[in-house]
């Protein structure tokens, strides 16, 4: 990690199917963040198409480019700010769901959802690159929610030189009705659902000496799903740098600090990575 670096995690109510509705929520917040001075803002999975139940089919996609793409374009070269954000994309007759990286010079890339939850294979096909991302020296991968509970996606990125991963998730509650999430627990209120989320984490942080920034959709999506309010930084040491826990939309900024980075991978014995021994973990004797 080259230099310290100021995030935004937007916790934000998505509409399901109604895009320019929630283009304005993304307008809100990225003038807001960037008056703080962030360089880096990411919402939450499929946050752009909002995130379909069970029932839902007709899921509204585009393809990249296209009219949203467009619109966020606008939004990163209006504030100079980099932004991460979902959408369900459509390719031919695929659908996948997809985080797109759109810099204040254009679309730098697309990450596609790797792991899918069981009943999210209904609708979208996988994808299958691991991806890295760089702004001004910063590198940092994306997963979406499922995706982060295979350690090995986490250790591929980390081996690839990322210094922090970006983990938007569309997370309902359990009680939610036609709930599609795979990742949810008996009583998902924001409190629980952070309990979970620490569970995994935190791991993926320490074990790969990263930083691990997540956020979670807010609220009701209009048709029939809701959302706890999550959303967390963690340091590379697997500490809880920052959270919020809640009902409401809000904006959690972090100083990702080079220092705090320096500190474990400076340490011989805190910095696993590089005494890893991947030539024999696939032995089966």
């Amino acid at each position: 990690m080259k230099r310290d670096i100021r995030i935004a995690l937007i916790c934000c109510r998505s509409l399901l199917g109604c895009l320019d509705e929630n283009i304005d929520v993304m307008e809100k917040w990225t003038s807001r963040a960037a008056g703080a001075g962030v360089e880096i803002i990411c919402f939450p999975e499929l946050n752009i198409t909002g995130y379909p139940s069970a029932k839902i089919n007709d899921i509204p996609a585009e393809s990249i480019p296209g009219k949203s793409t467009g619109q966020i374009l606008k939004l990163a070269a209006k504030h100079q700010v980099t932004i991460l954000a979902g959408i369900a994309q459509s390719r031919g007759n695929e659908t996948l769901a997809t985080h797109i990286v759109i810099t204040p010079h254009g679309i730098d890339g697309v990450y596609q959802k790797i792991h899918l939850g069981p009943s999210e294979k209904e609708r979208f096909i996988a994808g299958d690159k691991i991806c890295v991302f760089e702004i001004q020296g910063f590198k940092f991968g994306i997963q979406l929610c499922y995706d982060s509970h295979f350690p090995e996606l986490s250790t591929a990125m980390a081996e690839m030189g990322v210094d922090a991963i970006f983990i938007p998730h569309a997370s309902p509650n359990a009680s939610s009705p036609n709930i599609s999430s795979e990742n949810t627990s008996p009583k998902d209120d924001p409190d629980t659902k952070f309990k979970s989320w620490s569970r995994h984490l935190t791991a993926r942080a320490y074990d790969n000496s990263i930083f691990i920034a997540a956020v979670n959709q807010v609220g009701d999506n209009g048709h029939g799903l809701t959302f706890p309010g999550v959303a967390t930084v963690i340091d590379p040491s697997g500490n809880i740098y920052e959270k919020y826990t809640g009902y409401n939309e809000t904006m959690l900024v972090a100083d990702l600090k080079k220092s705090a980075m320096d500190h474990v991978r400076g340490h011989r014995m805190r910095y696993f990575l590089p005494n890893r021994r991947p030539e024999i973990y696939g032995r089966r004797n």
